[in-house]
């Protein structure tokens, strides 16, 4: 979804645009209440693990989905991705195809079948947590830290594709990022679900020896949470000057990448934006522009594993 999330979707309680546009969360509220009669199939023949987010946009769910892959890689499962075919998802697919072995497909119920036939052990889908035909063996929901659930409403009053009761029909939380709130969120969770498992994670940054920490940079991303690249930079000794933020799955045109060069050149400013977003830039502006390689760090791995392997 190509956007830039109100402020008021940010804040801890509703506000008054919030009340107002309740009434046209309806829709999501009825589809998701009949979410829950839905027959849906699982597969005896191959393993399905969903990541995915209630929280709309940028709550990091492929780097996990990446990160887990090269978990179950090393454990010496054969194992893909799986990514629907969304015309402005394309950053991600590209993602997912430098570092994974990837399925795409228009249904993502096809792609069951193709790793059956390819003698898969596992399927991992980046994103699908609301997908009506599959029944998925593990499901995984991610949200930020900093953010949590906002304000807690449902689109468009609010960021939430459910509500945060729904915590109750998955498997674990991964929180990513550092906050202050962390024992009351986790407290929160474990109301809704007792059972679920609660991973923390953030990201370290690879290639930071190739940046002068005396340079000073122009960054830019088109990401769901622009707030989370900017962070990263300072707590790293960044000196950013200069920020430019496009929405969420951002087409980039040649004319965004002169802008951007010529911004750079006349403040004398080195160019810096995610790795995601220079997926997306054409060859002839790749030699001005650089990207931050991350990693993400699961602080209590073992445990992720040991639930894998379970």
């Amino acid at each position: 979804m190509n956007l830039k999330k109100p402020s008021f979707w940010e804040q801890s309680k509703p506000n008054l645009v919030s009340y107002i546009l309740l009434p046209f969360s309806l829709p999501i509220l009825l589809r998701n209440f009949l979410f829950q009669f839905i027959k849906k199939e699982k597969s005896s023949k191959i393993k399905t693990i969903c990541i995915g987010n209630i929280y709309i946009g940028g709550t990091g769910k492929t780097p996990l989905t990446i990160k887990i892959y090269e978990i179950l890689k090393n454990l010496n499962y054969r194992v893909a991705t799986v990514k629907k075919d969304y015309s402005d998802q394309l950053d991600e697919q590209l993602l997912l195809k430098q570092k994974t072995n990837v399925i795409i497909t228009k249904l993502r119920k096809d792609s069951i079948q193709q790793g059956i036939n390819k003698n898969f052990d596992y399927l991992i889908f980046d994103d699908g947590l609301q997908e009506m035909k599959i029944d998925f063996d593990i499901k995984f929901v991610c949200f930020k830290s900093k953010s949590w659930i906002g304000n807690g409403q449902l689109i468009p009053a609010g960021p939430m594709r459910e509500k945060i009761s729904s915590l109750k029909r998955f498997d674990a939380v991964f929180l990513n990022g550092y906050s202050n709130n962390f024992e009351k969120i986790e407290n929160q969770i474990k109301k809704i679900n007792s059972n679920i498992n609660i991973f923390k994670t953030y990201y370290k940054i690879l290639n930071i020896q190739e940046y002068d920490s005396n340079s000073k940079y122009l960054i830019f991303s088109g990401i769901g949470n622009p707030s989370d690249f900017k962070d990263i930079l300072i707590e790293n000794k960044f000196n950013v000057k200069e920020e430019i933020i496009f929405p969420d799955h951002y087409r980039y045109k040649s004319n965004d990448f002169e802008k951007i060069i010529d911004k750079a050149k006349n403040e004398n400013l080195q160019i810096l934006t995610t790795e995601k977003d220079y997926m997306k830039i054409p060859e002839k502006f790749k030699k001005e522009i650089k990207f931050l390689s991350i990693d993400l760090i699961i602080q209590n791995e073992n445990q992720l594993i040991e639930l894998l392997k379970s």
